[in-house]
């Protein structure tokens, strides 16, 4: 059941050194690609380190905590929003196939096609950071008369693309944990450090570095706790 591998899910801080399927962990990113993502633009990369020197130089990155120090493998999700793009043009040749074999209809493919063609560029285009400002004031003038969506700015993009790979990072924890394999989501690192280690492009963020492994004996350390679920919970 979804829920046992829910509650079977720890962010386990220390690994045993039993080894772990490079095949099965692939599996598990292969299931982070489906979660769900803004416009389907899919803004993301998957970076599956298995290469003792990386692994080396990433521990020291992560400011050698155990989850790093001990873990067999890790993955770093990357968010890629300079990709739009070519995801665009990737939905768009999608969605013509899907037409063609009768899956959908020519409305809702021409509507697609100019939520691709023209929306996702008026959003994600940039001049300096010019046309973030003035779709911001653009909103806040049209929203003073009806609703409208307001998450136009450079860094609210940048928080779509992190929501969307932080989603993918659970889809891939869950499945690790379902297949018997531990993970630890590591907040501290030194992010550009991680980046020049991978060699990744200027545009790339560090979305979420997982260490990934068994659980040792004394890997978790200590019981769940959550704060009382009335405290969170809001029945409108």
């Amino acid at each position: 059941m979804i829920t046992e591998t829910i509650k079977k899910r720890r962010s386990v801080r220390k690994f045993s050194n039993k080894k772990i399927s490079n095949k099965l962990v692939k599996d598990c990113i292969l299931n982070a690609t489906l979660a769900p993502n803004s416009s389907n633009l899919q803004l993301w990369e998957f970076f599956h380190i298995t290469d003792s020197n990386v692994l080396h130089n990433l521990r020291k990155a992560c400011l050698s905590q155990n989850a790093a120090k001990t873990a067999k493998q890790m993955v770093v999700i990357v968010t890629r929003k300079d990709l739009w793009r070519s995801r665009s043009k990737s939905n768009i040749k999608f969605l013509f196939k899907e037409f063609k074999n009768g899956y959908i209809s020519k409305k809702s493919h021409e509507k697609a096609k100019t939520y691709y063609n023209k929306i996702v560029p008026l959003l994600y285009s940039e001049f300096f950071g010019l046309l973030s400002l003035f779709g911001f004031f653009l909103a806040q003038l049209i929203g003073l008369f009806r609703p409208i969506y307001r998450q136009v700015t450079f860094i609210d993009k940048r928080i779509i693309a992190h929501k969307s790979a932080a989603l993918a990072a659970q889809n891939f924890m869950l499945s690790m944990s379902y297949f018997g394999y531990d993970t630890c989501p590591m907040e501290g690192s030194d992010t550009l450090r991680v980046k020049k280690i991978l060699k990744l492009s200027s545009e790339s963020e560090i979305n979420m570095i997982i260490a990934c492994g068994i659980e040792s004996h004394d890997g978790v350390y200590s019981k769940r706790f959550r704060v009382p679920f009335e405290n969170v919970y809001n029945y409108i």
